[in-house]
């Protein structure tokens, strides 16, 4: 039996590079339903944040408790990064691949692969060669090999940092529906206008602490503190 990957508890969690705090120490607990928007200034966490939550980052002090064993949660994530890592494969290859490495036959791969591709835009794409294609198309592409493993919960670092209006409406119009069918999302974004548009909870880092947090909407019309508020305006925040 598959036991829940949530809660998720965080308990004094940080993490550090050379003797330097990157994030933490940090307590919080998240359910498992809808997004959670990280935000906060450049240098804030946001990244070392998720990539320690996720368990790419190793955890230097305190705790991360999942509802479930930790090896059986981190099977059930995915991980979306600002620059899509590509394969040097085609896109069918690329799709197929996590698959496959998960011992799923062939045929069946291949069969999960272009259902995926139509998904996301790529279906008439997939004998191109990953690396030539645009940069919204490689984001539609890694947002697609991540979650034709259908994970519970899938983090996202900036997914639409470099794209074009149109690239970032679609991938957001992809997300949407990935979390209405109910893979939970984290993720982190600069962009305030996609923040209120994707979050049902958001998260504010401030130099690597946890500084504020709530439910969206509330949060963007009263957030709990100066610097929140601060930051929302478009302050600079220090």
């Amino acid at each position: 039996m598959v036991s829940d990957l949530f809660p998720v508890t965080m308990a004094g969690a940080r993490t550090s590079r050379r003797g330097i705090v990157l994030v933490g120490p940090i307590d919080l607990t998240l359910e498992g339903q809808g997004a959670c928007v990280v935000i906060g200034p450049n240098g804030s966490g946001k990244t070392s944040f998720l990539r320690m939550l996720h368990g790419a980052a190793r955890l230097t002090g305190g705790s991360i408790t999942w509802g479930c064993p930790t090896p059986e949660a981190r099977r059930r994530q995915a991980f979306v990064f600002q620059r899509p890592v590509m394969l040097r494969r085609t896109v069918e290859q690329n799709l197929t691949y996590p698959l496959i490495v998960h011992g799923v036959s062939r045929r069946e791969a291949q069969s999960r692969a272009r259902q995926w591709a139509g998904k996301v835009g790529l279906a008439s794409m997939l004998d191109r060669q990953a690396s030539i294609l645009s940069g919204g198309e490689q984001q539609k592409l890694a947002l697609a090999r991540a979650l034709i493993t259908r994970p519970k919960l899938l983090f996202l670092d900036e997914p639409c940092a470099s794209l074009d209006g149109r690239a970032t409406r679609e991938i957001e119009e992809i997300l949407q529906s990935t979390k209405a069918e109910g893979t939970r999302l984290i993720m982190s974004t600069h962009d305030m206008g996609q923040a209120r548009r994707m979050a049902d909870q958001v998260l504010f880092l401030l130099r690597g602490k946890l500084h504020d947090q709530g439910k969206a909407p509330g949060f963007f019309d009263r957030p709990g503190t100066p610097q929140a508020r601060a930051f929302l305006r478009g302050d600079i925040v220090e």
